[in-house]
Order: structure tokens, then C-alpha cells, then sequence
């Protein structure tokens, strides 16, 4: 189990990004975290991770401290050093049960070219199979199917479903709601700093129509006034 416990993080000193905020994440599930641009969405997942340094509150993994070695972070525009190719990427990650040959039959990737030479689906086609390389129990997913083709993104379901499978647990972000809804387990709000509010799948339908009546009521009438 993932808790985190009263966790505060900013920027600025004046500036709270995250605030208190508790939450808990059983293992072996999908979780999707949904909020607005500026929530603070991608904050969480770097603090989790460790790229970002809370003010105050704790992140544990059953008890114990969090630790990147258990994790595989997929950010939303992956960095890649230049004038390496696909193939060396990947060798980075070392695992060698992981045959790349046989998961490039999924994406069709030119892993001998030169990365810089890649389309913005290909290079997150090839972090994700960084990220599926590297095994680990808790796998963090920014935006992962931002750039991707049907095709791909329905691949990159039927994998994390299987993974789920494995007892891995996964955390989710995306700006499309329905991705969500198709793949989680949870889905939880993160708003004014805080999650306010978990669903399961039973309620799915009960989210989206509570997510986008507030963002209709919070800007039909200035909609309505630049209409007349």
C-alpha cells in the first residue's frame, strides 16, 4: 500500500503547489489521478518519484520509505541524450530477460536510427519501452498516450491491463477522460492541492458527469456573455 500522509509541497514559499494532501494507493491496481492544468497533477508524480523535495508530509510503500528503485517514472516529454539511437536507449535499462526485439514487433520502432530523427509517437513509443524494460512494481505514467496513434494507445491498454495482472501497480494521468474510465481501477480528483474525491468504477459515469457540469457551470455565462 502507497500512502501519502499531510504531504505539502511548493514552489515559492507562498506559493503551495500541494497542500496536505492525503491519499492511499492499493498495490496491484490502476490508478488515475485527474485534475485541471495547473492542479498540480504532474507535482504529485515528480514528488513521488523524488525529482521534487516536499515541505512537509511522508510518502511510504507498505511502511517503509519510498524509493525510486522501485519505481519507473514516464514523464510527459521524455528527454533523450543526442546522437544515440533507439537500440542504445534501451541498453541504458539493464534487464536481460526483456528480449527487444520480440516487444519492437509491438511498436515497429527504427531502433538502429538516431532518436533525434524520431516523430514526437515514435520517442514515446521508445520511452515507454524504457519504462516496460525496467520492471519495476510501481510503474508512474504522465500523459502516456499524448502522440500516440489509436493503434498504439490501444496496445499500450491491453499491456497495462496485463501488468495489472502481474500484481503491478500503476499510476495514471491523461487529459482525455475516457482513457481513464476504460483502464482504471480509481480514479482520484486532485484540486486546490487536495485530492478531493475517489471513484471506483462503479461510479465512473458519476465522475464524468460531476467533472464536467463544474467546468460548464464555472464558464457558461462568461461563454455566454462573449456570445452575445
Amino acid at each position: 500500500m502507497i500512502t501519502i500522509n499531510n504531504l505539502t509541497v511548493s514552489y515559492q514559499k507562498e506559493n503551495k503547489v500541494l497542500e496536505h494532501l492525503n491519499l492511499t494507493l492499493d498495490e496491484g491496481l490502476i490508478h488515475g489521478i485527474v485534475g485541471l492544468n495547473g492542479s498540480g497533477k504532474t507535482t504529485l508524480l515528480n514528488t513521488l518519484f523524488g525529482l521534487k523535495k516536499a515541505d512537509a508530509g511522508t510518502i511510504t510503500i507498505n511502511r517503509q520509505s519510498i524509493s525510486k528503485k522501485s519505481i519507473a517514472y514516464l514523464v510527459t516529454e521524455p528527454f533523450f541524450y543526442s546522437q544515440i539511437s533507439g537500440k542504445e536507449y534501451l541498453d541504458l535499462f539493464k534487464n536481460e530477460g526483456f528480449n527487444i526485439e520480440q516487444w519492437n514487433r509491438l511498436f515497429s520502432l527504427p531502433l538502429n536510427q538516431i532518436i533525434d530523427g524520431y516523430s514526437t509517437g515514435m520517442k514515446k513509443k521508445l520511452a515507454i519501452l524504457g519504462i516496460l524494460k525496467q520492471d519495476k512494481p510501481l510503474m508512474i505514467l504522465d500523459e502516456p498516450f499524448n502522440g500516440l496513434d489509436i493503434e498504439t494507445g490501444r496496445i499500450i491498454r491491453l499491456i497495462l491491463l496485463k501488468l495489472k495482472a502481474k500484481n503491478k501497480t500503476i499510476i495514471i494521468t491523461s487529459h482525455i477522460i475516457e482513457t481513464l474510465t476504460n483502464l482504471c481501477d480509481l480514479i482520484h480528483y486532485l484540486e486546490s492541492g487536495q485530492i478531493n474525491q475517489t471513484w471506483d468504477k462503479s461510479r465512473f459515469s458519476e465522475f464524468e458527469k460531476e467533472v464536467f457540469e463544474k467546468i460548464e457551470n464555472d464558464h457558461s455565462a462568461m461563454i455566454g456573455d462573449l456570445l452575445k
